[in-house]
């Protein structure tokens, strides 16, 4: 791709997507900089429709909907809850990750500290760049919704409303602890010459904290097995299957830098002008219903909206049809 300073602004019905350069020196908010760091971005949706940014987990890139076969398929797409027959979409590679955005090399040395600002602040440069502000909003769900408060706070002329779906203004200690458990088991498999087997534990331990008790209870209540060398329960297959796919596609580096800037994040909610709807859903381990509950009530301008998910944190990858009276409220709905 190419990576122009100042692309035109877009206007055609076909998907189209770019890279671009990112102030250099970039400051970042922890600090430290990046030089010559670069987003790269992808629209879909008719030339011309209101323009809407989806960011979501650390897993997030810039194919977004169902037509590219993108990580919010159930979400976004024609006739979806983010109708890409009535918006256009604005997907974007986080940097840090393990797409084409600035991020660690495969086996690199680690990047700096990484925040969700810093997130915020290459995609302000990138809507700019693009022509594109205001945004019609900003749907954020999890990481992304940090991202989305980010925006929020530091660019608040760049969306005219944001849609946070399970993230809050500062993360749970029990949240962090899991995480900060993952993230040793990655850095230990770096350490000892097996970055990918620690990378596969880690995606492992993390599903068990995306999911809820009655979701794996009705999957995987079974009886072990014997194999030659001992038992395997039937919980076991799920997870380090689930592994081996996130190995196949991430760095263990971006899932470090990455998932450290998610405990990192923590803000002043009373400061975000920019109104919210937020989602709480009820059975999400990793971000609590009662601290979805106090954050909403810290926004100047915050509703809650509230979803009963067997999925927990993982709901908004997967209830496409619960979401979609929530985001026709917040995106057809009155704006600053």
């Amino acid at each position: 791709m190419s990576a122009p300073a100042n692309p035109a602004p877009y206007q055609v019905d076909e998907p189209v997507e770019g890279v671009v350069r990112l102030p250099s020196p970039f400051p970042l908010h922890h600090g430290g900089a990046l030089t010559n760091a670069v987003m790269a971005w992808r629209i879909v949706g008719p030339a011309g429709a209101p323009l809407v940014l989806a960011v979501g987990g650390i897993s997030g890139h810039r194919r977004v909907g169902a037509a590219d076969r993108g990580w919010w398929s159930p979400v976004v797409g024609a006739g979806r809850a983010l109708d890409t027959d009535r918006y256009r979409v604005l997907g974007v590679d986080y940097l840090g990750g393990s797409a084409d955005s600035t991020g660690p090399a495969c086996g690199g040395p680690l990047l700096p500290s990484l925040s969700a600002f810093d997130q915020a602040d290459a995609i302000a440069s990138v809507v700019r760049a693009l022509g594109e502000a205001p945004l019609h909003a900003v749907a954020g769900a999890s990481y992304g919704g940090q991202v989305a408060l980010a925006i929020g706070l530091r660019h608040a002329d760049l969306a005219r409303r944001l849609l946070v779906i399970s993230a809050a203004d500062r993360i749970h200690p029990m949240a962090s602890g899991w995480r900060a458990v993952e993230r040793e088991i990655v850095r230990f498999g770096i350490r000892t010459g097996d970055a990918a087997g620690g990378l596969k534990l880690a995606r492992a331990l993390a599903m068990c904290t995306y999911r809820t008790p009655r979701e794996f209870e009705a999957r995987f209540g079974g009886e072990p097995r014997r194999d030659a060398d001992r038992f395997r329960l039937p919980i076991e297959d799920y997870l380090f299957a689930r592994g081996d796919a996130y190995v196949a596609q991430y760095r263990p580096e971006s899932f470090i830098a990455l998932s450290e800037s998610i405990d990192l994040f923590r803000i002043d909610a009373a400061q975000v002008r920019v109104p919210v709807t937020a989602v709480a859903v009820r059975e999400d381990e990793l971000v609590p219903y009662d601290h979805m509950q106090a954050f909403v009530a810290r926004l100047p301008a915050g509703r809650l909206a509230t979803l009963d998910s067997i999925y927990g944190h993982d709901a908004f990858l997967k209830e496409g049809d619960a979401l979609r009276p929530i985001f026709a409220d917040c995106l057809e709905g009155p704006a600053r």
